[in-house]
């Protein structure tokens, strides 16, 4: 029998070690691609990563039964954003940072450019656009990007992104409807390309 996340969180606060390391190992590989698309820096994403799974260990006792996938996803945004907020004052923000996932997830932009082509041309065309993509979407509003990354990357409903973003469905939509447009705003011979 699988346990539950109700049940590894009630073990962990009675202190198993095995039930939180088993929370790490089931949620550890999404985490980390979603920090590495919010924060844009895989070194980043990882310090990112220890800092959630800290507040979580933590905040054990403020968990309240529900989805734990969405607790986790609040934490960690909680987290990228307060980070992007500290580097948006030291303007140290990186768009030339690669996000190679390791398999994690897809590359930014990989999905609205496919490579189908071994023509070299071509393909330095299709990596100019994942580099124009993946800088776009960095330079969205941190509500945006988080909106953007968790129900497009991270495949979350609009009910779940707007648990994990403390706001309303109506909200959720509104800034998936503002990053879409933003992104036309900035990418439009990409969108001309796609149509």
């Amino acid at each position: 029998m699988e346990n539950t996340d109700e049940s590894l969180i009630e073990a962990h606060r009675r202190g198993e070690t095995a039930a939180f390391d088993q929370l790490v190992r089931r949620y550890g590989d999404h985490l980390l691609g979603y920090l590495i698309r919010m924060s844009g820096s895989r070194d980043q994403a990882e310090d990112l990563f220890q800092e959630t799974f800290k507040r979580v260990h933590e905040k054990a006792h403020t968990y309240r039964g529900g989805s734990f996938k969405s607790w986790l996803f609040t934490i960690a945004t909680r987290a990228a954003i307060d980070n992007l907020r500290r580097r948006k004052r030291q303007s140290i923000l990186s768009l030339d940072q690669n996000l190679d996932c390791d398999g994690d997830g897809q590359e930014l932009g990989a999905v609205a450019v496919a490579d189908s082509s071994n023509n070299p041309a071509q393909v330095a065309v299709k990596t100019e656009q994942k580099a124009q993509v993946r800088q776009a979407v960095e330079l969205l509003p941190a509500k945006q990007r988080a909106t953007l990354v968790l129900a497009y990357f991270q495949e979350l409903s609009y009910r779940e992104v707007a648990d994990v973003l403390g706001c309303s469905v109506g909200t959720v939509k509104t800034q998936m409807s503002r990053a879409l447009q933003t992104l036309a705003r900035r990418l439009p011979d990409m969108a001309e390309e796609v149509e």
